[in-house]
């Protein structure tokens, strides 16, 4: 186990998976609203939406008016997601940042509910994908792999599971050239507990060790913060989370397999611990409470009620 970091990144992720579990119908001035308040946050990395089938995520259904209804700030990147060609067509015609990225499941049920092919067709499309941003002259960013820690569908997943998804995954971008800046171990529903992030990213840091990873956690059984310290304590130095605790995915198979780990949180527990976020956590309170506002109903973020600690 590592020394803590002295400083990490957070991307935020409430703008894109906070409202695709929201029901249809938010105004898209309100989204790019909350967007806007979040760029004051000394935030660098927004993702604003997906681009994805309109037909089976409604609520991403205005992601170009998004994407160029948001008044910019220099030094941040406003990036959306995509999951195949089509996604990557839409989000070139996007005012967006281009974050490429490549996907796998550990979840062979999850991939045929979430992308609409098994995981052996799934690593096909990535290959397709690494064509595409070849012929556009873009570098790969991001490799992540969904329901790294457990599925609803399939239950636990063995970690050389995750591992032999994550290895044909790398040697695919090997074999086009390639290879991810950070690999993200993504616990889509939430089922993670500390000793078992610790588990696996051992796991993954012994077969990789030069390899850059980062966390994407769900907060679903109240475990999130717990297991983003796991990571800290193991090195991991970029975490992406939810305004407010906001998100989810629709294809999880679970309602309550909702809410990231909420970035006011997230970073005031980094503040008082003395790691570096360049996050200004009042105004990150502010912005959940706009999101709270905007959804209509309660968010799980506890510090925009608690507030802070005062110190002498």
């Amino acid at each position: 186990m590592s020394d803590l970091p002295r400083s990490i990144e957070i991307h935020e992720e409430g703008p894109r998976e906070g409202f695709q579990l929201e029901p249809v119908g938010i105004p898209t001035t309100e989204k790019v609203r909350l967007i806007e308040a979040l760029a004051e946050a000394g935030l660098r990395y927004i993702a604003c939406t997906s681009f994805v089938d309109p037909q089976r995520v409604p609520q991403m259904a205005d992601a170009l008016e998004i994407a160029h209804g948001v008044r910019r700030r220099p030094g941040i990147r406003y990036t959306g997601m995509w999951l195949n060609e089509k996604g990557f067509d839409r989000a070139l015609a996007s005012t967006l940042d281009l974050a490429p990225n490549v996907v796998a499941s550990a979840s062979n049920e999850f991939s045929i509910r979430n992308n609409n092919c098994d995981a052996s067709a799934l690593l096909a499309r990535q290959a397709r994908l690494l064509d595409r941003y070849a012929q556009a002259g873009l570098d790969l960013e991001a490799a992540h792999v969904f329901t790294a820690f457990g599925c609803y569908f399939e239950g636990d997943i063995p970690a050389e599971t995750c591992l032999g998804r994550l290895e044909a995954l790398l040697r695919l971008c090997a074999e086009h050239g390639t290879s991810p800046k950070t690999v993200y171990l993504c616990d889509t529903i939430g089922a993670a507990n500390p000793e078992q992030v610790r588990r696996l990213l051992g796991a993954v840091r012994e077969r990789w060790p030069e390899q850059a990873l980062g966390l994407h956690l769900h907060d679903t059984r109240g475990m999130g913060l717990a297991n983003a310290l796991a990571g800290l304590q193991m090195g991991v130095r970029v975490f992406d989370s939810s305004c407010g605790g906001m998100g989810g995915c629709p294809f999880a198979g679970h309602r309550s397999a909702s809410g990231n780990i909420s970035t006011e949180d997230f970073a005031l527990m980094c503040e008082e611990m003395g790691i570096e976020t360049g996050l200004d956590v009042d105004v990150l309170i502010e912005c959940a409470k706009l999101a709270e506002e905007i959804v209509g109903r309660p968010l799980p973020g506890r510090a925009m009620r608690a507030g802070r600690v005062p110190h002498a």
